[in-house]
């Protein structure tokens, strides 16, 4: 299981999806995490959420074999931080593949879920392309005014801004936004964001079904600014 700290934050999450008292949700973890190193190698990659011939041939190795590697230097007691840095250091793998082999292993291994981080929250994920140069879409996201019309909520802040880039917005509920913007020409970019800092599975699925609505009407307001030059 994590450290100390991670495994609490794992117990509470549980406390409150399950109804179960502390030492019942903790007992269950421990179990859960003792018999994920009983896992068939075959059933590595549905638990990682990635094909073994993609993780093969972006990193040089299968699910069996990070496994087997990371086992060796007991990469299961770590948190999550320790396990990415292990990864870059000893194996020297691009940044976003580090992650990948990361969050993987920690799902092998039963230390978080699909969507779900370490400290036991979860995350929803979403992207959409739209047809207006990056500085466009930045802009729908980065002035209050714009942003007002297709993103309706009262205390969404910027935390943080890159343009044309990326934000972070902070959310009324504490949880955070992290948004990716890409040019893909002239006059095509893409979004991609991830809503952070969730109580449960059943909230990612609700936020996600609300950012689908929101990018659509963001698509909306942008395709008519558009055909009125604005």
């Amino acid at each position: 299981m994590p450290r100390d700290k991670d495994l609490k934050r794992l117990v509470r999450t549980r406390m409150r999806t399950t109804g179960e008292a502390y030492t019942a949700a903790r007992a269950q973890l421990l179990k859960k995490s003792k018999s994920s190193t009983l896992v068939p190698a075959g059933d590595y990659a549905a638990l990682a959420g990635m094909n073994d011939d993609v993780i093969r041939a972006k990193t040089g190795c299968t699910w069996q074999r990070w496994v087997s590697a990371l086992d060796h230097y007991g990469a299961a007691k770590l948190t999550h931080r320790e396990i990415a840095q292990l990864i870059r250091e000893k194996y020297d793998t691009p940044s976003w593949w580090t992650q990948t082999v990361a969050v993987g292993y920690e799902r092998i291994k039963g230390l978080r879920a699909r969507g779900q981080s370490r400290e036991g929250t979860f995350a929803a994920a979403k992207s959409r392309t739209f047809a207006v140069p990056v500085e466009t879409l930045f802009n729908a996201w980065h002035d209050a005014r714009i942003r007002g019309q297709w993103l309706p909520e009262d205390g969404v802040r910027i935390r943080t801004a890159t343009a044309p880039k990326s934000i972070r917005l902070g959310w009324s509920d504490g949880s955070i936004i992290a948004v990716g913007f890409t040019s893909k020409g002239e006059s095509k970019s893409a979004v991609a964001l991830e809503h952070a800092r969730l109580d449960d599975r059943d909230a990612a699925h609700r936020v996600k079904a609300y950012w689908t609505e929101r990018l659509s009407a963001l698509g909306e307001l942008l395709a008519s600014r558009t055909s009125t030059g604005r």
